[in-house]
């Protein structure tokens, strides 16, 4: 029953993701360049930007389902940072090979590559929370500051993008 609504949560996370992940491209344009929608949405064509839009679903549905799945699985704050983190590295080193590789980049991939990216870090998440773990306070402390090191650096990043390929859009 355990795995079964651990499971039933992280079906539910990829398909909101993915549906919120897609508004959230937008979502700075349609606000005429809000500052504070541009914190969590893409700002720009950059890799960079597009993080955000794996990052905020994916944490927020981190966040609401702490207090749905806390008991059942006593590692979930790990494997959820492990999971973001997890689809930040897919969604940067597959972009990056495809595209290093053909020297061009396809709407249709990098679209594929955010759907993918957000199902690779919740099966992550997934699968170490269905494991037999025992979490201890130090692994829960480093896992929440993972987290907030990405926030941070999002936040900063938006608004000083540093002079590097993937902040460039």
């Amino acid at each position: 029953m355990k795995n079964k609504k651990i499971l039933n949560y992280q079906i539910i996370t990829i398909i909101i993701s993915i549906i919120l992940g897609t508004l959230l491209h937008f979502t700075y344009e349609w606000t005429g360049e809000n500052k504070i929608i541009g914190i969590f949405s893409a700002t720009n064509e950059s890799v960079w930007e597009h993080l955000k839009l794996t990052f905020f679903p994916m944490l927020i549905f981190a966040i609401i389902g702490y207090f749905y799945l806390r008991k059942e699985a006593n590692n979930y704050i790990e494997a959820k940072s492990i999971g973001i983190f997890t689809s930040i590295l897919f969604t940067v080193t597959t972009f990056y090979t495809y595209t290093g590789i053909l020297g061009i980049n396809f709407l249709l991939v990098d679209i594929l590559i955010f759907i993918l990216s957000i199902i690779a870090g919740e099966y992550t998440s997934y699968k170490l929370m269905t494991i037999e773990n025992q979490s201890t306070k130090l692994s829960k402390i480093l896992a929440l500051l993972i987290i907030l090191f990405f926030l941070i650096c999002f936040i900063v990043f938006t608004f000083n993008a540093p002079n590097v390929n993937l902040f460039k859009g």
